[in-house]
């Protein structure tokens, strides 16, 4: 086909695309009224609002003087990463009680839900952050082997933001598992505080990450995620406008006004006429102030205009509602307040936000302590972890003394019933009293000691149906 005749069909397309295209632009979906003007597209001001990108979070110097000088800001970063972090973990499975201390005693040594913490504070302000991993002795830039981790090789955790490390986008994971397609190596800043120009591998890095992004998003964000600042900030400016404007009209809720006769000649001739004016005023101000006195001239008018706040409290208070559900933290929890209503006390929002809580801590947190643990176990006890290791999220709803009263009341009485049938014996009574004494912080002193003595014990019931007689079938036997 010739040249020309290829470039015309070419040109033909690209013209049908296009009105295709166009064509497709105007088609509406849902209800619409064009002569009413109703409806998305019936060239009304609703028509015209559409959505567009902010990318705050590419922002840091602005992401930054938001945290350092609005409080919500502040809130909304840091109360969920400290509700995260601040109860810990209770250890499981059959590990003695000395290594669990030891561990735990090292945890806190080493501020390592310090660092977890504030890990997750960045990642939710800058939308990631990473801990690596110090282990004395060892190569950055080697793959982690957790089994060359020898005694006290873990030296504590890393803390570095986004802005503070480069992944290589050029380089990613290939294996098969979940962090299949993120960075394999992290180029720290020359500038950082610690390991400056270093070169990272990611098996020493424990990964944070803000909300979620589509992949092509994740692009533009060097594969972190977003800040929670920046799906927000409409909401957060509207409640300091509300705020700030409020405590603005307090200087004007008590305007008092003065009718001068001549007052436009007096101010257009000046001289002493003009100085006599302020002379005048600032007598009714000192006497006002003193005495409540006003002295004005026969011809002259005083007006006093109050400004009513009602309404005010309603409008920040929608506003704060509409943060609260934004940042999926109840009003209890951002403002410390109870909402509004009878009987209303927060409990339930609560509750609620407690169980979002630790839902992100099984997902989020998990998967990092697995890691970390598996590394410290190593550093601390001297070996790997038992394969029946586990442990769970303390809770962070705090039972009251009477409701813990009467778990615990409930827990002995159900072990003594099993105990009294023969089920168990006296040592595991004992052990499963201890272990139920966590939520009701009851049964603590039940030392191993007590459940060794107690273990030399046959469990209640153990004889019957031997083949031993009693006296009762003797004389049963001596009657026939």
């Amino acid at each position: 086909m010739p040249r020309k005749s290829i470039a015309g069909v070419a040109r033909k397309a690209q013209s049908e695309s296009k009105k295709f295209l166009d064509a497709r632009a105007q088609a509406y979906d849902g209800f619409t009224n064009f002569i009413a003007r109703l409806g998305f597209g019936a060239n009304n001001q609703n028509s015209a609002s559409h959505y567009r990108f902010d990318y705050l979070t590419r922002n840091r110097t602005e992401l930054e003087a938001a945290y350092r000088t609005a409080w919500m800001v502040g809130a909304a970063i840091d109360y969920p990463a400290e509700d995260m972090t601040r109860e810990g973990v209770d250890f499981k499975g059959e590990i003695d009680p000395k290594n669990i201390q030891t561990l735990q005693a090292k945890i806190t040594e080493l501020k390592i839900w310090h660092s977890i913490c504030e890990a997750i504070k960045w990642s939710r302000l800058f939308g990631g952050a990473i801990c690596v991993m110090l282990i004395d002795g060892q190569d950055v830039s080697k793959p982690l082997r957790p089994e060359t981790v020898g005694r006290n090789q873990f030296k504590g955790l890393l803390v570095l933001d986004r802005w503070l490390v480069q992944p290589q986008l050029t380089n990613l994971i290939t294996d098969l598992g979940p962090e299949i397609g993120l960075p394999k190596y992290y180029d720290v800043v020359a500038d950082s505080r610690a390991l400056a120009a270093m070169h990272i591998h990611h098996s020493r890095v424990l990964r944070f990450e803000g909300l979620d992004l589509p992949y092509y998003q994740k692009l533009v964000e060097m594969m972190w995620g977003q800040s929670v600042i920046e799906r927000i900030k409409d909401r957060l400016v509207a409640f300091d406008s509300a705020t700030v404007g409020a405590a603005q009209l307090v200087y004007k809720a008590h305007l008092r006004t003065i009718k001068i006769e001549g007052l436009r000649d007096i101010i257009g001739t000046g001289g002493p006429a003009y100085e006599a004016l302020f002379k005048f005023m600032e007598t009714i101000r000192v006497t006002q102030s003193n005495e409540g006195l006003t002295l004005l001239d026969k011809n002259d008018d005083f007006e006093v205009n109050q400004y009513t706040f009602s309404g005010l409290s309603d409008i920040i208070l929608q506003f704060g509602q509409q943060l609260s559900g934004a940042l999926q933290i109840p009003l209890v929890r951002l403002f410390g307040q109870s909402p509004a209503g009878m009987n209303s006390t927060g409990e339930s929002d609560l509750r609620t936000y407690y169980d979002n809580i630790n839902k992100t801590q099984e997902t989020m947190l998990r998967p990092i302590l697995n890691r970390l643990l598996e590394v410290m176990h190593r550093s601390v006890i001297g070996d790997e972890l038992p394969e029946d290791f586990n442990y769970k999220f303390r809770p962070l709803w705090q039972l009251k003394e009477e409701e813990k009263a009467d778990i615990a009341n409930k827990d002995a009485d159900t072990q003594t019933k099993l105990l009294d049938a023969g089920l168990i014996s006296p040592a595991t009574a004992l052990k499963e009293l201890r272990q139920a004494g966590e939520v009701s912080n009851r049964f603590s002193n039940i030392t191993d000691k007590d459940i060794a003595d107690a273990d030399q014990e046959p469990p209640k019931g153990e004889g019957v149906g031997s083949d031993e007689p009693d006296g009762n079938d003797g004389d049963e036997h001596e009657t026939d």
